[in-house]
């Protein structure tokens, strides 16, 4: 069952797209349902789909794919790298259980629309990416469109942001091939992290750290992410 929290609403807006996010949101619940025939561990937070039917997406994808910016699928940024497909953001958020007062960290910035997304519901977001010329555009969308909650760094996502740990929630939004320990380290007790795994075969994770330390896994769905980059210096 989805989560029935509070989430901090994006200011309406008159850029003539929300019926393309309206439309979007649908797609995105009627992909919930067929998907939770095989998946039943698919759901969706309807705070989340409250935020996605106000950030206009249109705004963190490149020009020349903006008239495909409300579509249900990846987008090419540049540099390899891909906005993931609305359906994945909304479901990789919600299966965060964010809390206004949540502080997140995101490995993988990309175009920053998760990042935006993330930010009109948690409290900080922290958020990295490895692609230099990524970040900065991102960074500057993002500061442009007024998140002051947001906190940017180009760097190896594998470190995570050691000296702003622990963390009450991590998204990872590309695929390592094992579980990363040093993110695992930086969540809460309690925390939650929701990553992609594998290298041919992904399957989508939430891992939740225990008391103790110890830590649960449990499967989603199988996904196709972007390899997870690390740094070869």
């Amino acid at each position: 069952m989805a989560s029935q929290m509070e989430a901090s609403i994006a200011p309406e807006l008159n850029d003539g797209r929300a019926a393309d996010r309206q439309r979007m949101v649908d797609e995105i619940i009627a992909i919930a349902a067929e998907s939770m025939e095989s998946y039943p561990a698919v759901s969706l937070d309807p705070a989340v789909l409250t935020v996605m039917r106000r950030v206009p997406r249109h705004e963190f994808v490149p020009g020349v794919r903006r008239h495909a910016a409300y579509r249900d699928r990846p987008l090419d940024i540049g540099d390899g790298q891909t906005i993931s497909q609305p359906f994945m953001v909304a479901l990789m958020t919600s299966l965060l259980h964010l809390k206004p007062s949540d502080r997140v960290l995101e490995i993988g910035t990309g175009c920053g629309y998760q990042t935006a997304i993330l930010a009109e519901l948690a409290g900080d977001v922290f958020t990295v990416e490895i692609v230099e010329s990524l970040a900065k555009r991102a960074a500057a969308t993002l500061t442009r469109m007024r998140y002051a909650n947001v906190h940017t760094r180009i760097g190896d996502g594998n470190s995570g942001w050691p000296e702003a740990a622990p963390f009450d929630c991590i998204i990872v939004t590309a695929a390592p091939d094992h579980m990363p320990d040093g993110l695992v380290a930086q969540l809460k007790e309690g925390g939650r992290m929701v990553i992609p795994v594998g290298g041919t075969e992904q399957t989508l994770k939430v891992v939740t750290k225990q008391g103790g330390g110890q830590i649960s896994e449990g499967d989603i769905m199988p996904v196709r992410f972007v390899p997870f980059t690390r740094d070869a210096s």
